[in-house]
């Protein structure tokens, strides 16, 4: 999959037929699927992450001798100006996915692993793109091949590795979509691999404040400062939990008051 700013014109750059220069996020596109044009995907090919170029497709490498009426007349050279913002090769996950389940549990460890980083690599596009939904069911899609039974304790510290990172971006992209109660489920499931990992004690604590949990929030979060003791986003999130935890309390003690005016009238 790719992520292109193209605009395509015919004569001198003179009239343009198509363009998504307006798009702020442009689609994630799949070569042969939604690049269709032979030459441009030819040149995409050809091109790395971040780079500019511009192509001049004949009629054999564009649209033909029909051309596509009414914008592009028939036998017409073309012309394009691309630039690769991003790219992530999917065709190991696909080939992957397409497999049987029983075939799926045969493919090597390596190649496991290797499908199961583009996954996570798919889901940290998505994140970027605040598509958090989108990303949360990639680092899932992940996950769910990586439950396997190892031959050697390598293997199984290689998949444990591989599923931390995963636990991890789900905590956070469950925090964003405000699904506390499965952000810490997520983030404890990362501290049962690595008690002593700050992200996952940070995620749990923030979850915990979400879900007012004030007190298991401060464990996590006191237990993510000893191990990063100058990370700031730990001791502002342990300023948010004191100021929420003292109109938490302000609230319970006019609570009180109320109902024992109440009582007493």
């Amino acid at each position: 999959g790719c992520t292109v700013k193209y605009s395509g014109c015919l004569g001198n750059w003179n009239k343009l037929f198509c363009s998504n220069g307006n798009s702020k996020y442009p689609r994630l596109m799949k070569l042969g699927k939604d690049v269709t044009l032979f030459g441009l995907e030819i040149g995409l090919l050809s091109m790395t992450k971040g780079e500019a170029a511009l192509f001049v497709l004949t009629p054999e490498y564009a649209y033909g001798q029909r051309g596509c009426p009414p914008s592009i007349p028939p036998n017409t050279t073309v012309l394009f100006k691309v630039e690769l913002l991003d790219f992530i090769d999917s065709e190991e996950c696909d080939a992957f996915f397409e497999l049987p389940y029983e075939q799926q549990d045969r493919v090597p460890l390596e190649k496991v692993l290797k499908v199961a980083a583009t996954e996570r690599e798919f889901g940290n596009y998505f994140f970027y793109k605040q598509r958090f939904k989108i990303a949360k069911d990639r680092y899932k899609r992940g996950l769910s091949i990586l439950d396997r039974s190892s031959s050697s304790e390598a293997e199984q510290s290689q998949i444990n590795a591989s599923k931390l990172l995963l636990f991890l971006n789900l905590s956070l992209t469950y925090l964003k979509l405000e699904h506390a109660d499965r952000a810490l489920k997520y983030g404890e499931l990362a501290l049962e691999m690595d008690q002593g990992n700050a992200k996952a004690l940070f995620r749990c604590g923030q979850a915990c404040l979400y879900l007012r949990e004030y007190s298991k929030s401060r464990d996590f979060l006191a237990r993510a400062q000893c191990i990063q003791p100058f990370n700031c986003d730990i001791s502002n999130e342990l300023k948010k939990l004191a100021r929420y935890y003292k109109e938490y309390v302000e609230m319970e003690k006019e609570m009180c008051c109320r109902m024992f005016d109440h009582l007493n009238s």
